[in-house]
């Protein structure tokens, strides 16, 4: 038999179960929010953390990521991130400090768990030994284009992995997990790609900016010539006579540029010299193939390995 004061009860109690209820949902279908400032860290985001992190991109595989505009739908979401992951060394120096100025968001500002540069977790090359604007667009701390070579998306991941576990510590152990099985894919598949590329192993090369050096190093290209003068100068004619008169001595296979790069000065030296151009992706979605991070390096493979494989000029 129940009581006037039990029917009275029976509400709160039937109100603090559907709030418990409501706060337990909530927090099981939480994500962690994450801006990526390119393409390939917005895809490794979501290979370590899968539906545990809502991702936003900064920029697409068709920008350059040196220069873009902290527009107000990109300071929102640097606004709501939980955490930044950029390349860092200074590529994106142009507008991500200005781009935090304007979001005045502290969890993801420099020297917090929720700032992550790639950079600062693999072995730079080309660090100037002088730092000099009239060289050009000099990086101080070294080349940033790191994406290039899957060793180094390897290091960044692993380090990735902690610092996810750090900003969300509740799914941990689903980012190791997740993060494990990452890198075993990924050691398998690097393996492929190293033995694969062995005919590219002392194939010359022309590049239009030196946006592949960690690419060149792990395949062992030689970079005979750069189409810009200077690292983020346009080609002059004379230049490009100049490169044309350099590959008459030391002749190239193919000329490379990335995806999101103008194509003329490649087109010119291609109609004057009868050299392939090869345009790589460069990052996850420079093309229809690179759809994620293993089709990005199959995709880039296959490329120069058909070029590798033509019949020189």
């Amino acid at each position: 038999m129940h009581t006037a004061s039990d029917v009275a009860w029976r509400p709160t109690v039937a109100a603090v179960i559907a709030s418990a209820s409501l706060t337990w949902a909530t927090s099981a279908q939480a994500v962690v929010n994450v801006l990526a400032c390119e393409p390939e860290w917005a895809a490794l985001v979501t290979e370590l953390a899968g539906d545990r992190a809502q991702v936003h991109r900064a920029t697409n595989a068709l920008q350059d990521p040196h220069r873009i505009e902290a527009r107000p739908s990109l300071i929102a979401a640097a606004r709501r991130a939980d955490l930044l992951v950029c390349t860092g060394a200074d590529l994106e120096a142009g507008w991500l400090p200005i781009l935090l100025q304007q979001a005045g968001n502290p969890r993801i500002q420099p020297g917090r768990p929720g700032h992550f540069m790639a950079a600062d977790h693999v072995p730079l090359l080309e660090v100037p030994a002088v730092l000099d604007r009239a060289h050009g667009d000099v990086h101080a701390a070294g080349n940033p284009h790191i994406q290039t070579a899957p060793r180094n998306i390897e290091r960044v991941a692993r380090a990735l992995i902690q610092r996810l576990a750090v900003v969300d510590p509740t799914q941990a152990t689903h980012y190791r997990e997740r993060g494990a099985d990452f890198l075993m894919r990924w050691g398998q598949a690097t393996a492929r790609w190293t033995q694969k590329a062995a005919p590219l192993r002392g194939v010359p090369v022309v590049v239009q900016h030196k946006g592949f050096t960690y690419m060149e190093a792990w395949l062992g290209l030689e970079q005979v010539a750069t189409l810009e003068p200077k690292p983020g100068v346009d080609a002059s004619s004379a230049h490009l006579a100049h490169v044309v008169k350099r590959l008459q001595e030391r002749p190239a296979r193919m000329v490379l540029r990335a995806a999101y790069h103008d194509g003329r000065g490649s087109q010119w030296l291609a109609q004057r010299t009868g050299l392939p151009v090869v345009v790589l992706p460069y990052t996850v979605g420079g093309n229809e193939q690179a759809g994620n991070l293993f089709a990005l390096f199959d995709d880039t493979m296959a490329r120069l390995l058909k070029a590798a494989q033509a019949p020189a000029p």
